[in-house]
């Protein structure tokens, strides 16, 4: 068969991307696991026009819940032409009954023990309404297709060494989504991690790992980095800010090339931090553990969230100045979200607090989709934006920059990227999409189910 894989994708700024920095891996990992009798393309909405008219015999499309009706209205538009449409990714396995409106089969979970088993029912008549995947094991995991990636993206190289994360914030679906934590063979990792098919000496160089928590369990992470060592790459990852503690792992991390790590700091608020079952973060020592990971060379990427119940206007635009303080080189900036899945979402369930009036796209981490406890929807979105403005405004932009001197070559160049790329953002008020002052969009189903789909494991 010929087969399309499309990661869905809705616009989040008013004038879209500058630049698009990295690709997520689904769509080249989908197609490193199809059977080789197919012929696979992939699609990322983000950068390229969807071809409704494509000789694919059956359409894959993934997404979350923020582009929800995006992956509805593409399911849509094949349907239309008889396609076979099969839906994946976190949104299906939350959404079981809405999502079969649309595709002819969902993926729920992980895809890699069941992805083959749906290709061969579909290729015989035979497709099955759910297909629900187990953790994976993460071994004998083919390199990701990163020949079918388009080259709009700045960085391609991105991977996955692990998977799931031993923590269970409220707000996140991967305890869930992937239960467990898996390592995959560290031979596995540097093969993929040497792979240097690109067109560009930085598309070379740079190793993104796609990782929830790369670093947490020493006995693996050590001996893959002396792995990495000898590949002379530059690479970033997220992990726990408990690795400030940890010498040894930070000398480490420098020698084998990082240049760039994400910690979720989430919020400056004792209680906000208890409502985030964020218990491991330790406000007073925020700024001692930047300076740790930034005396190696290595920038600090954090991400933040708006909308916590202890959370005010005040609270939420003075985190621009705290994060500042602290020596943040590249912040990220999101409002609270209740994704399906998550703890997050059963409590504000519970209290009512759902703002069922409002869609999908308004859960794409720049939008309120709930009512805040000491202040109202608008008022939230309202704060976030002073924040995004205040910290991405020019001279706090600058001030970053000039910081990121000190640290490594790869390190700074990526601190001088991203803060451009947010900065002119700014300055050109290209700011994130108020998806109230957008007519919100609503996807019926083309197609009414006959019968109920029945369900496999």
């Amino acid at each position: 068969m010929k087969i399309d894989i499309i990661v869905a994708y809705i616009q989040r700024y008013e004038f879209g991307h500058e630049k698009d920095f990295v690709p997520p891996i689904t769509g080249i990992h989908l197609a490193a696991i199809t059977p080789k009798e197919h012929e696979v393309r992939v699609i990322h909405q983000q950068v390229e026009p969807i071809n409704f008219d494509s000789d694919a015999d059956l359409i894959a499309v993934s997404f979350f819940s923020g582009f929800a009706n995006s992956a509805y209205h593409i399911a849509n538009e094949y349907k239309k032409r008889g396609k076979i449409v099969i839906g994946g990714g976190p949104h299906v396995t939350y959404n079981e009954t809405e999502s079969l409106q649309y595709f002819d089969a969902i993926v729920t979970g992980e895809a890699e023990d069941v992805w083959s088993s749906v290709l061969e029912d579909a290729q015989n008549g035979t497709l099955k309404g759910v297909y629900t995947g187990i953790p994976c094991d993460m071994k004998n995991l083919p390199t990701p297709r990163y020949d079918l990636l388009p080259n709009k993206f700045f960085i391609k190289k991105v991977l996955q060494a692990t998977r799931g994360c031993p923590f269970s914030c409220s707000f996140c679906t991967v305890p869930s989504l992937n239960p467990g934590f898996r390592l995959r063979p560290i031979e596995d990792v540097i093969r993929d991690a040497s792979y240097d098919n690109f067109p560009y000496w930085w598309q070379r160089k740079v190793v993104w790992f796609w990782d929830d928590n790369l670093t947490i369990r020493r006995n693996y992470i050590k001996p893959l980095l002396k792995e990495m060592i000898p590949l002379k790459k530059w690479w970033l990852t997220q992990a726990s800010m408990d690795i400030a503690k940890d010498a040894e792992l930070l000398d480490l991390m420098k020698e084998s090339g990082c240049i760039g790590v994400f910690l979720g700091i989430e919020s400056f608020g004792k209680e906000s931090l208890k409502d985030a079952n964020k218990r491991q973060n330790k406000i007073e020592n925020y700024k001692k553990a930047v300076t740790e990971i930034r005396k190696r060379g290595i920038a600090v990427m954090a991400g933040f969230i708006a909308g916590f119940d202890n959370d005010d206007y005040e609270a939420v635009v003075d985190m621009s100045d705290k994060l500042m303080e602290i020596g943040i080189d590249v912040p990220f900036l999101s409002i609270m979200t209740p994704f399906q899945g998550t703890s997050l979402q059963e409590k504000l369930v519970k209290e009512d607090r759902i703002l069922k009036e409002r869609g999908w796209n308004y859960y794409n981490g720049y939008n309120v989709a709930f009512e805040p406890q000491n202040m109202t929807a608008t008022e939230l979105l309202q704060a976030h934006r002073e924040l995004w403005k205040r910290s991405f405004g020019l001279k706090n932009s600058i001030k970053r920059i000039l910081r990121s001197f000190r640290l490594r070559r790869g390190a700074f160049l990526m601190v001088f990227f991203m803060n451009t790329f947010y900065c002119l953002k700014k300055l050109r008020k290209n700011y994130p999409i108020d998806m109230s002052k957008r007519k919100e969009i609503k996807v019926n189903p083309v197609f009414e189910k006959e019968q109920t789909l029945s369900k496999t494991s």
